[in-house]
């Protein structure tokens, strides 16, 4: 019975190893623009350890104590995960009010054809809602990358003037390389104290892009969560895991 279980065991990892390689390689031709496609790697090479040692039966010849520690962080480990996942998915419907007086558009990855298609699903709801509110002015949020053509503030400019929103509504904010740099130079183009502002980002970014808007001054700012590309959802949602505990330690 136990050689069956480590039979099984080993099958089932070294199935999870083949499968997170294939999703690296898959996420790894989407040309995001990160590097965290590597993750994926790294984990199937944890898959490929775990099938060897179900196989070789290392579980039984550890101490103890050993197992017990390696259990306890393996569980505190699931419940940080959970916790933060499903703070991130209580967030990703959010609407916000219409008639903001402004919305504040983050950016993402320009190409030389036009916006990334993460971008793309923030700029149709931007689109979207200035039509639905005419007096809320747009702000969009992005500088240049290494890897970019030109700074993102101008690609979604030109994007939703190509899509109908008349140029006097957007303001353009070009030095930003982060979230939190998003959020503090757009700040600085909002008049008045009082001003209602709603964020516009995709649905797994914006747990944490209201975070960085409360903690930077604006307090009342409203989530307009757009959606994202369905094939990346779930590498999305676990390199936004690791960006949300990089944000909380520093």
């Amino acid at each position: 019975m136990k050689t069956m279980a480590r039979q099984i065991g080993t099958v089932l990892c070294m199935a999870l190893a083949l499968l997170s390689a294939f999703y690296a390689f898959a996420v790894m031709k989407t040309h995001s623009g990160t590097g965290f496609w590597k993750v994926w790697l790294v984990i199937a090479a944890v898959f490929v350890l775990l099938a060897v040692g179900i196989a070789a039966n290392w579980w039984v010849a550890l101490p103890r104590i050993i197992r017990g520690v390696i259990i306890a962080v393996v569980c505190i480990g699931i419940a940080i995960f959970g916790t933060v996942e499903g703070c991130i998915i209580s967030n990703m419907h959010a609407r916000g009010d219409q008639h903001l007086d402004y919305v504040v558009v983050l950016g993402a990855q320009v190409r030389k054809s036009g916006p990334s298609k993460a971008l793309r699903y923030r700029l149709d709801t931007a689109a979207d809602y200035l039509r639905n509110s005419p007096d809320t002015i747009c702000i969009v949020s992005g500088g240049k990358g290494a890897n970019e053509p030109f700074p993102e503030a101008q690609g979604m400019a030109d994007y939703l003037k190509a899509h109908g929103i008349e140029e006097g509504r957007i303001l353009q904010e070009s030095k930003s390389k982060t979230t939190q740099e998003n959020i503090v130079n757009s700040k600085k183009l909002i008049a008045g104290d009082n001003a209602s502002v709603g964020i516009i980002t995709n649905d797994f970014h914006m747990f944490r892009a209201l975070q960085i808007a409360h903690d930077n001054g604006l307090d009342e700012a409203q989530g307009i969560a757009a959606g994202s590309p369905p094939d990346m959802l779930v590498n999305n949602m676990v390199r936004e895991f690791f960006a949300e505990i990089k944000f909380l330690l520093s």
